[in-house]
């Protein structure tokens, strides 16, 4: 990237509570990187998992809404860290296309919803508009031997036709960022296979099953931590791995960090700056074998 480029920022809800170290680490490394995020003011909840499930044009409406507002304020492009809310922005975007949809979401909304704003991922414009190259000459801290599993989750890459961007089965954008930053990513084939998501809830047991096969295969293939960019896919199989443990018989004691955690600290950024604290399980002992800060690095 060769010169910043502003964004509109949508942090989403999660990121106001739960995933409080996935916003602060998404804002600390954008900084880094020459990424600016203006927020987009009074945003609202896009509807998130729940909204499509009950109905399809008040889920757009709620999405149309928050891209009305990236409109006014003269921004073309809204990213996101969140893929739940990236699904949303973009099915609504995609649903929109269709002129008798989209007529029934303006009824909802005080103004038309727009048509030109583009939505993204914060992992697509750090991968598309900053670049693994770009990145590797500013690690300072680099994560060198460490075996790592990048999970994706269902959702960033996934449908293909909506979401338009990296393979929908094999996706590699976290691993090449992961490389850059000199870890080892260790061949994890259930990169894009479902954690649970929220059924956590109502059926503990399918989040046990399925994030206890995705902490097997990690442990199966020497990971020392997983790597994940969806607050729900970390919550599982972090906050949840207690659970996981207890039900299927297993020790694990796998931190499972946002991505943009690890690239924070290879970039030399603060340890307070990336929300390593609100980690679950204890990250101690990864983050001790990361080496010191380069200073003849720059």
């Amino acid at each position: 990237m060769s010169e910043a480029r502003t964004y509109g920022y949508y942090p989403g809800c999660s990121g106001m509570g739960t995933s409080m170290e996935y916003e602060r680490s998404t804002r600390a490394v954008c900084e880094a990187l020459g990424i600016k995020l203006v927020e987009l003011e009074d945003w609202s909840c896009c509807g998130s998992t729940p909204a499509h499930t009950v109905d399809h044009v008040l889920s757009a409406a709620l999405s149309g809404r928050n891209l009305s507002i990236a409109e006014s304020m003269g921004l073309d492009t809204v990213i996101t860290p969140c893929p739940s809310c990236l699904t949303n922005l973009k099915t609504a975007t995609h649903r929109m296309e269709n002129p008798e949809f989209k007529s029934k979401v303006d009824k909802l909304l005080d103004k038309p919803a727009p048509g030109g704003v583009a939505v993204k991922s914060v992992l697509q414009v750090i991968f598309e508009d900053v670049g693994p190259d770009a990145i590797r000459e500013k690690v300072v801290r680099p994560l060198d031997g460490l075996a790592l599993a990048p999970y994706y989750g269902c959702l960033m890459n996934r449908p293909p036709e909506v979401m338009q961007f990296d393979d929908p089965e094999n996706p590699t954008s976290m691993d090449e960022i992961l490389k850059a930053l000199g870890a080892d990513v260790v061949p994890y084939g259930l990169k894009v296979e479902c954690c649970g998501a929220s059924h956590g809830i109502a059926q503990k047991d399918v989040v046990t099953t399925l994030s206890g096969r995705l902490l097997d295969l990690a442990y199966a293939e020497k990971a020392v931590a997983m790597v994940t960019a969806c607050p729900l896919c970390q919550m599982n199989l972090d906050l949840r791995q207690g659970q996981i443990n207890s039900a299927n018989k297993t020790n694990y004691k796998m931190p499972i960090f946002y991505y943009t955690q690890l690239l924070g600290i290879a970039l030399g950024l603060p340890e307070k700056e990336l929300g390593f604290d609100k980690l679950a399980v204890n990250p101690a002992p990864v983050l001790k074998a990361i080496q010191e800060p380069s200073h003849a690095a720059s």
